[in-house]
């Protein structure tokens, strides 16, 4: 009944179920209530208010520093493990503390620490909100990555944030445009960038060129993927904390790049990552096995597409991605 009189407008959401909400449906207060989300403009209350948020600006220390990127990375381990409808409240919380100390940093020195932590954060809320259906909300978030990895004179977090940002352009049907982006992320980045990080915009070249139709591309950018990943199992890049990429995660990609393209070989390729993938990777788990579904479909075996989209369905739920849940919906009309 409650659900019934929110969508006719005939009774308010509480701030009560609100919260609930939020924490379920992976939204913010605004877009809960339909409400469009304006900047908030910092108003100092005199010039000793604006002074003292300055000063206060001035004197964040490098231990304040590390506890922004403490609670990113604890929001990163929970966004994997559980997924990120739950940390809708948290992320929002988070960014808008490190926008706000941005925002009265004056001197690069004071400003570019906390313009790395926010260029960090900002794009895995970024992320969240695509996994989440809220495409939006990623794509201001992304914007604010960038501007952030700007003013930190960060090339690597700002082709970073153009590489995962080239993802929005193609769910939303421009693969050849997101193609165009990432390229013009890796020209951001040049040489001078981790080898992990270029490993990781080769591979998103590959698969964005897979959506896009361009099956050489797609074949050669998987290849320099492969000739540039470091050899070895740690798959963390100690300079670029949201980058996962190893020989095993690449292979996994590879497959996933080979079903997009139909090549019957991709089911090998997964099924190999998948027995070497990190339990911890819920979410990545459950894209894996759509991979192998769609890997399957490509060889006319259904039964096994069946096995593997269900799989793929029940982890997606346990995480609430709207994302994969769309793309095994869109697998399954294909049985």
């Amino acid at each position: 009944m409650y659900v019934s009189e929110w969508e006719n407008g005939r009774r308010p959401i509480s701030d009560r179920y609100a919260a609930i909400l939020r924490n379920l449906l992976g939204v913010t207060d605004a877009e809960l209530r339909g409400v469009r989300e304006k900047p908030v403009l910092q108003v100092a209350d005199g010039y000793d208010d604006l002074l003292s948020r300055i000063d206060s600006a001035s004197t964040v220390s490098a231990s304040m520093v590390k506890t922004f990127n403490d609670q990113t990375e604890l929001l990163r381990t929970m966004d994997r493990e559980r997924g990120a409808a739950a940390l809708v409240d948290q992320m929002t919380g988070h960014l808008s503390a490190l926008e706000d100390a941005l925002n009265f940093a004056v001197l690069p020195a004071a400003r570019r620490p906390v313009a790395l932590a926010l260029a960090g954060a900002s794009t895995l809320a970024a992320w969240q909100a695509i996994d989440s259906g809220a495409v939006e909300r990623a794509w201001r978030h992304y914007e604010l990555a960038k501007r952030a990895a700007r003013d930190a004179e960060a090339p690597m977090y700002l082709a970073h944030a153009m590489g995962e940002q080239a993802y929005v352009l193609c769910d939303a049907g421009r693969p050849a445009l997101a193609v165009d982006l990432v390229r013009d992320a890796q020209r951001t980045l040049g040489q001078s960038g981790s080898p992990r990080l270029r490993a990781w915009l080769h591979a998103a070249e590959a698969e964005l060129c897979a959506h896009a139709g361009m099956d050489d591309d797609s074949k050669r950018a998987l290849d320099a993927a492969m000739d540039t990943i470091p050899p070895g199992p740690e798959d963390r890049d100690p300079d670029m904390l949201s980058i996962f990429l190893n020989g095993s995660h690449l292979a996994r990609w590879r497959g996933n790049v080979l079903a997009l393209l139909g090549e019957h070989e991709a089911v090998t390729s997964l099924y190999d990552a998948l027995d070497v993938m990190d339990p911890t990777f819920v979410r990545a788990r459950a894209g894996l096995h759509a991979d192998l579904a769609q890997a399957h479909l490509a060889r006319a075996e259904y039964d096994d597409a069946n096995t593997q989209l269900r799989q793929a369905r029940l982890l997606a739920s346990r995480t609430g991605s709207v994302r994969q849940r769309r793309r095994v919906d869109l697998l399954s009309e294909r049985l």
